[in-house]
């Protein structure tokens, strides 16, 4: 039993010896047959080339007005929300006088003076009127005695008035002009109401821009506002036209006209950028909200219905550009791929494709990327 159980183990060994040494010879045969390459074909088109510069940026309303009060005071109402249209001189919201207890003492005072002061005149007045109804004193007396009541009358007025402002900001004699209604001076849309019922809001003055009511645009009006590297902005001028591609639209492309480019740049991370605005054609079907980011095809150059190849299948030295052609009869008749190195004229090139001057025509066959020989060997 045991002879026999060694003879086994024998010749298992002497035939696991033999596979590997038949495996050996074949990776060697393998190794030592010459290798095909192949290569990708591509045939020349017809077609439109464009170099092109892409600008980023928002898509902003062009006059966005904010709306302050010329009073200071507390808010009592709110009478539109962000989204509504306005028109001239319709009222977003509405603000109590919180009166200054100076100013209001002396508004008060003075009232109060000019009452004592007619009352006084009113009774001069009534002596000389009736001395005048008796031929006691002359016209011009009394004339004189007619216009200081009056005047007296127009003082009590002035600052029966003067006390309504600082109370409640405007008068009786104005209530439709007044200050305490805060109005839309232009007509748009609203974009922001910054203040809520019981704010305390200010005027503008020397030393305060005064708080916000309500920020206000027309919508019909938008620009492209974004930022172009400085390594482009020699190639770009006024006039020039742009195609404005929106985030949140994704279907829709607008065009839009160049208009303005800064003459100062500004350094961001170590790259100097330009500012440059362009007016925006939205059709009246679409609603574009002001902040959308966007992004702003700018072409610098353009030909259209030229012969074009994929650049990557050009190949340079010094001066001169070269292109391999496949030599058709010998792919015929089955024999491996073989190329021509033909000289060509290059155009514009866009960094993908590159246009073809002269050198070969639209028929011919060019070399392009290598494949992978195994893959193609199974093929």
């Amino acid at each position: 039993m045991k002879k026999g159980k060694g003879s086994i183990g024998k010749i298992v060994l002497f035939a696991a010896i033999g596979l590997i040494v038949v495996a050996t010879f074949w990776f060697l045969w393998e190794k030592s047959q010459p290798k095909i390459t192949l290569y990708e074909i591509v045939s020349p088109e017809m077609g439109d080339i464009e170099n092109q510069t892409v600008a980023t940026g928002t898509i902003e309303p062009r006059d966005e007005i904010l709306i302050k009060p010329q009073i200071s005071g507390i808010v009592t109402e709110v009478m539109k929300i962000a989204g509504q249209r306005v028109d001239v001189g319709e009222v977003i919201a509405s603000v109590k006088v919180i009166p200054e207890m100076g100013a209001l003492n002396s508004a008060e005072s003075r009232v109060r003076v000019a009452e004592i002061n007619q009352t006084q005149i009113q009774q001069e007045y009534d002596r000389q009127s009736s001395l005048y109804k008796s031929g006691v004193i002359s016209k011009e007396e009394f004339e004189t005695a007619e216009a200081n009541f009056q005047k007296a009358q127009e003082e009590r007025s002035n600052a029966i008035s003067a006390l309504d402002i600082v109370r409640e900001g405007v008068t009786k004699r104005y209530a439709k002009l007044s200050n305490t209604q805060i109005r839309s001076t232009i007509a748009g849309m609203i974009l922001a109401v910054p203040v809520k019922v019981g704010n305390s809001v200010i005027m503008a003055n020397t030393f305060n821009d005064g708080t916000t009511i309500a920020s206000v645009a027309n919508m019909n009006d938008l620009i492209f506002v974004g930022t172009i590297d400085e390594t482009e902005v020699g190639k770009i001028q006024v006039g020039m036209p742009i195609r404005i591609m929106i985030g949140a639209i994704d279907s829709q492309q607008f065009d839009a006209t160049l208009e303005y480019i800064s003459p100062k740049g500004t350094a961001n991370n170590g790259a100097v950028l330009f500012e440059i605005k362009a007016a925006v054609k939205v059709p009246t079907t679409t609603f574009i909200r002001a902040g959308y980011s966007a992004n702003a095809q700018i072409v610098l150059q353009n030909v259209q219905k030229v012969l074009k190849v994929p650049e990557s299948v050009v190949e340079f030295s010094g001066d001169s550009t070269f292109v391999y052609v496949l030599k058709e009869k010998e792919a015929a008749l089955g024999k491996a791929q073989s190329f021509e190195k033909k000289t060509v004229k290059i155009g514009m090139s866009n960094g993908i494709d590159v246009e073809i001057k002269n050198g070969i025509t639209l028929k011919d066959k060019l070399r392009g990327n290598e494949k992978d020989t195994k893959t193609a060997s199974k093929k």
